[in-house]
């Protein structure tokens, strides 16, 4: 177990109720990330609090009524998932800038300039991010705040999400390695399997023709036949 005077608040609500238990910051962040870490290397102590601040412990039955149980490392491991957790000042900083490159990636592969249709730099749109202020959620993903912050900024910098259907013919050889990474980064509209060929039409953001040209290109040694379809 952490060091009380290392650790750091974890809390969940439930109905009119709040929950808390005292955490290891760092192991608590990898564990909600997905990492396997033993529940008992996570908790400063194995106890659940109305207010750990006052050293008010919850009760049996207030633990039984929010959780379905009093098994206070199941608790531990449901309010580390789904509670919110007090990040030191370094977490939070980091998560933030690795959550805003993230962001600023899916933009430069998503949207175009719509006079160039070409993604901007994501150098410019970082630093437009700057500029706007976005306000980042470093507990939501990059994905769900992407919308929200293409929105605001649109106030200095034009982009434009436009999809594109591509046609790829793939050697079957290749078939294989090139199904999963399509997949990964397109949306399959219809594909048809031959014994010489495989082939796919997909739809993808214009921004990611080039990505996706890379990818089929590096995969096949060029053997692929790509070809855009049209433009949504």
């Amino acid at each position: 177990m952490v060091s009380l005077d290392k650790a750091v608040i974890t809390r969940i609500s439930k109905g009119s109720k709040n929950f808390e238990i005292l955490v290891d910051p760092d192991k608590a962040l990898e564990y909600k990330k997905g990492s396997p870490i033993s529940i008992d290397n996570i908790l400063a102590v194995n106890e659940i609090f109305t207010d750990s601040k006052k050293g008010e412990r919850a009760s049996d039955a207030d633990l039984q009524e929010a959780f379905g149980t009093t098994d206070k490392l199941k608790i531990a491991e449901n309010i580390i998932k789904n509670g919110q957790l007090q990040l030191t000042t370094e977490q939070r900083r980091h998560i933030l800038e690795e959550k805003k490159k993230q962001i600023a990636d899916i933009i430069f592969k998503q949207a175009v300039d719509p006079k160039t249709k070409i993604p901007h730099p994501v150098t410019r749109i970082l630093n437009a991010m700057d500029e706007v202020h976005v306000n980042i959620d470093p507990f939501k993903s990059a994905n769900d705040q992407v919308e929200q912050i293409i929105d605001k900024l649109r106030t200095i910098l034009p982009l434009s999400i436009e999809v594109i259907e591509v046609a790829i013919k793939v050697p079957i050889q290749h078939a294989g390695k090139a199904s999963s990474a399509i997949r990964s980064i397109s949306k399959v509209k219809s594909e048809e399997w031959k014994s010489e060929y495989w082939f796919v039409l997909v739809e993808i953001p214009a921004g990611m023709q080039s990505v996706i040209y890379e990818k089929i290109n590096a995969i096949t040694a060029g053997t692929a036949d790509i070809k855009v379809m049209k433009k949504e």
